[in-house]
C-alpha cells in the first residue's frame, strides 16, 4: 500500500475483534514508526501510555469513556501525552548525532524560543501529539489494521488515573486492531475552494 492509498483508506473504525491480539513484533513496528513523526526542534515531546491491562481498560470504558467499545475491544490502546517541558530536559540529547555546529545552534535556540511562553509550550506539545497520532494510524493501515482516534473520555479523571505529571499534557487515545464493521460513508468533505486561501484571507 502506498502512502496516498493509506491516507484514503484510513477511517475511524468503531468495532474491533476483541479476540485479536497484535504480535510483539507488530506492536514494536507500529511504535517505531510512530516515533519517526516530526517534532519542533526534534524535541520528541510524546509519551505513549500503553493501556494494556484488561481490567484498567474496562474501568476506563465504563467510568470515564462513555462506554466506547474500542477501549476494551481494540488490540492496542495508546493514550497520547506529551512533556511540555521536554525542551528543558537535557536538550543536547535531541541533536546528539548532528554536526556540532548544527547541534549548538539549535540547542541554543530552544531556550529563548520556549522560555516564558507557556501557551507555545502547550501548543507545540499538542502539535507533536497530532503528528504522531496520524503516523501511528497510517502505519496501522499499512499493516492491514484499522484505527480510531478518540477524545470522548473524561480528561481530568484519566490524568489522575495514569498519574499524569504536572508538566505533561493529555492528548487523545488511538485504538488499533482488526475492524469487524466497515466505517460509515464519509459524512461530508468540504471542498478545496472552501478550505484553501491564496496568500491571505
Amino acid at each position: 500500500m502506498n502512502t496516498l492509498e493509506a491516507i484514503q483508506k484510513r477511517r475511524a473504525i468503531k468495532e474491533f475483534d476483541p479476540d485479536h491480539t497484535l504480535t510483539e513484533a507488530e506492536e514494536k513496528s507500529l511504535l517505531e514508526a510512530t516515533i519517526l513523526a516530526p517534532t519542533s526542534f526534534n524535541i520528541q515531546h510524546w509519551r505513549f501510555v500503553i493501556l494494556r491491562d484488561p481490567e484498567l481498560r474496562s474501568r476506563i470504558r465504563t467510568e470515564f469513556g462513555n462506554n466506547q467499545a474500542q477501549m476494551t475491544d481494540a488490540s492496542l490502546l495508546v493514550l497520547f501525552t506529551a512533556d511540555m517541558k521536554a525542551w528543558q530536559k537535557n536538550p543536547e540529547r535531541y541533536w546528539v548525532h548532528a554536526p556540532k555546529e548544527v547541534a549548538d545552534l539549535l540547542v541554543g535556540w530552544m531556550g529563548p524560543f520556549h522560555e516564558g511562553r507557556e501557551w507555545l509550550q502547550r501548543d507545540e506539545a499538542q502539535r507533536s501529539i497530532g503528528m504522531a497520532m496520524q503516523t501511528l494510524m497510517l502505519a496501522a493501515q499499512e499493516l492491514g489494521y484499522q484505527s480510531c482516534p478518540m477524545i470522548g473520555f473524561e480528561i481530568e479523571k484519566m490524568a489522575e488515573l495514569i498519574k499524569l505529571p504536572d508538566d505533561h499534557v493529555m492528548g487523545p487515545m488511538v485504538a488499533i486492531g482488526k475492524g469487524t464493521k466497515a466505517a460509515w460513508p464519509k459524512p461530508g468533505q468540504l471542498s478545496l475552494e472552501e478550505l484553501v486561501v491564496e496568500n491571505s484571507f
